[in-house]
């Protein structure tokens, strides 16, 4: 499923909280986003006819939940990432970042430390 980026705004406000309401994620989209309500509605709209959340009745008001899990959409987002700039390679990735930007000591000590762990599995 495509996920355009507009509307990773909603799924993420619905990942933090679920259910929620289309004022609640209009309210919680718009602290981070400058978009108009009807933007964030029209967004709504998309991922429901995607099937990429439902909408549940409840107290006579729509309530909306994903149907997305964010551990898989992060998931297809990253391994997507990867093979459209890094042919699938993940080192390249890591050395593009190491060469393109300062890490920090205790970004470094994580890689190490998460190199070492796939050492010891093998």
């Amino acid at each position: 499923m495509n996920i355009t980026e507009a509307e990773s705004q909603i799924m993420q406000a619905l990942w933090r909280k679920t259910p929620l309401t289309a004022d609640e994620i209009v309210a919680d989209v718009r602290a981070r986003q400058p978009w108009a309500e009807a933007t964030v509605k029209t967004l709504i709209n998309r991922l429901l006819k995607k099937k990429a959340i439902r909408s549940e009745r409840v107290d006579g008001r729509h309530q909306y939940v994903p149907l997305v899990d964010h551990a898989n959409y992060v998931q297809d987002e990253s391994q997507g990432l990867l093979d459209r700039l890094f042919e699938g390679q993940l080192a390249p990735l890591v050395a593009h970042f190491a060469q393109n930007r300062k890490l920090k000591p205790d970004e470094i000590a994580r890689l190490k430390k998460l190199i070492a762990e796939l050492d010891d599995d093998d």
